[in-house]
């Protein structure tokens, strides 16, 4: 059995799982998901996704858990995340690594391992697709997603500009005059100032509530992922997972704003 507890956010997680899924279909063997309940990520699985036939999931909250402790040091192998980093190159394990792989093993990290642009293993509940599909209506014909991260991330803070989301907004509207916006952020500014300055061309999920650590805050920041998603291309953040998942969950044209950092 392959036994991944996925570290970091949601779309970290998400990228970790598939990882570990392609690991366990190449070694032959079951998936279980250990899913830490905390500040950056307060939310059960099942409370965002359908229970998923591909895997079995175990929420806990506290790192002593007696279902999490028993599968961790049970398993005849158990690695980190810096064991992950040291062992892979662009997103893929070494061979040598993965050939010293157990299929009995314990996995703790936030990073990806297997390039998977499919994310069939995540559906959200019912209710979360109902909000989605309501907020995705007013689309219209040309829909274009805008990501601005904020917060802690410095890389995406010192890269990509508020002014620069303007100016590809400004351009895209120049080219397609009754284009919406979907903004998702985690910085209500950012929302404002582009709604004032932008109008009706701006969409959103108005009612959100920007705290990870609440399963509010979960389900609309798992709501603003699949809405961007829906759009037709995405004006993202740099040094981003929210975005590049975003864009990779239907394939769709990803424009990271802002200077590239060698």
């Amino acid at each position: 059995m392959i036994i991944i507890q996925p570290s970091g956010g949601l779309c970290n997680r998400m990228r970790v799982i598939n990882s570990a899924y392609l690991l366990a279909q190449k070694k032959n063997c079951k998936l279980l998901v250990l899913w830490k309940m905390c500040d950056e990520l307060n939310c059960p699985f099942e409370e965002l996704f359908l229970p998923p036939k591909e895997f079995r999931i175990i929420n806990f909250k506290n790192n002593f858990n007696i279902k999490k402790l028993f599968y961790q040091f049970s398993a005849k192998q158990r690695f980190q995340n810096e064991d992950i980093e040291n062992n892979k190159t662009d997103g893929v394990l070494h061979t040598d690594f993965f050939n010293r792989l157990s299929s009995s093993c314990y996995i703790f990290t936030w990073e990806h391992f297997y390039p998977a642009n499919d994310y069939h293993l995540f559906v959200p509940t019912a209710s979360l697709t109902k909000r989605i599909d309501a907020i995705a209506k007013d689309f219209g014909e040309h829909a274009v997603g805008v990501h601005i991260r904020r917060t802690d991330n410095t890389w995406a803070i010192a890269n990509s500009k508020s002014d620069e989301f303007s100016v590809a907004i400004r351009k895209e509207l120049e080219q397609f005059p009754d284009a919406k916006f979907y903004i998702a952020t985690d910085d209500i500014t950012e929302e404002e100032r582009l709604r004032k300055e932008f109008g009706n061309a701006i969409v959103s999920n108005t009612s959100k509530t920007l705290a990870r650590d609440s399963v509010e805050g979960m389900h609309d920041a798992l709501i603003d992922l699949f809405c961007l998603s829906k759009t037709k291309k995405i004006f993202g953040s740099f040094y981003s997972s929210f975005t590049d998942i975003a864009a990779d969950m239907r394939g769709i044209e990803k424009i990271v704003v802002g200077k590239t950092v060698e």
